[in-house]
């Protein structure tokens, strides 16, 4: 596979790619998130764990703003996320405005998402075509380069229904790829997947850890965030429990809440 690194966009700052102060999510009487604090450097790859329920999921969704923050701040590359500042108080973003922002971020999910009814070709041309106006030339160039990046360039032609979960999964990287984005974000990408082909999409993710992609993944792979990942978070309940690099939280952690979860799934 060859280097992406053209394809991908690197930080405007040198501030934190990722940064939560005090995030809070609450759906109704649920209180999803409790005072989430982090950060997350440029072309670190940022692995988040914890049982179902725990928060993962929708704190990835809050970055993007897929999911409106209940209460703290949260930026992406020095912005503030969904929000702009006027002294002490918040104003939502236009919708126009959020898109804007979210052209940055790529995110994919645990189900592919695939357009059925395109190629994988076709599947990642759409949004640079559609959101960027690139001319269908220059989103074809790069949308055939990235399926050759993933292994997949003998397979633009194919519908996602010709095309293994693993297969799929692959086009939907290149896809969130396709936007050159200077984040990507990962909501269990391997969980639907057989096991036999968690393998290949692990091996694309590693890939772009190694072309300098910031990347944070929510993920139950522990050997992928042992070997790839430069800093893992536990998380609980909503909280934060436990984090560090990754083989120390995994070989030595420190919370008892931790040492559970791990001897469950190691």
């Amino acid at each position: 596979m060859s280097s992406l690194a053209k394809d991908i966009t690197p930080p405007s700052s040198g501030a934190p790619m990722v940064k939560a102060e005090g995030v809070h999510k609450s759906f109704g009487l649920s209180h999803i998130l409790k005072g989430i604090d982090l950060e997350v450097l440029p072309r670190e790859v940022f692995c988040l764990i914890g049982p179902s329920g725990s928060g993962k999921s929708t704190f990835l969704r809050c970055i993007n703003h897929l999911e409106k923050i209940s209460a703290g701040r949260l930026y992406v590359d020095g912005h503030l996320v969904g929000y702009r500042q006027h002294g002490d108080k918040l104003y939502e973003l236009k919708e126009k405005e959020v898109a804007a922002q979210r052209r940055d971020i790529g995110m994919v999910f645990q189900r592919f998402n695939l357009f059925p009814h395109m190629t994988a070709l076709e599947n990642v041309m759409e949004a640079p075509i559609q959101v960027k106006r690139e001319s269908r030339a220059t989103a074809r160039e790069r949308a055939q380069r990235l399926l050759d990046r993933v292994g997949l360039g003998d397979r633009a032609g194919h519908y996602p229904s010709q095309l293994s979960g693993g297969q799929q999964q692959r086009v939907a990287i290149a896809r969130a790829l396709a936007m050159q984005p200077k984040l990507m974000l990962f909501d269990e990408p391997t969980s639907a997947l057989d096991p036999e082909l968690v393998g290949e999409v692990l091996d694309v993710m590693r890939d772009l850890a190694e072309d300098g992609m910031t990347m944070i993944v929510v993920t139950h792979e522990m050997g992928f965030a042992r070997e790839v990942g430069d800093s893992l978070v536990f998380m609980d309940d909503g909280v934060v429990v436990e984090s560090g690099h990754p083989r120390d939280v995994l070989t030595n952690p420190q919370h008892d809440r931790t040492k559970s979860f791990l001897s469950k799934v190691l």
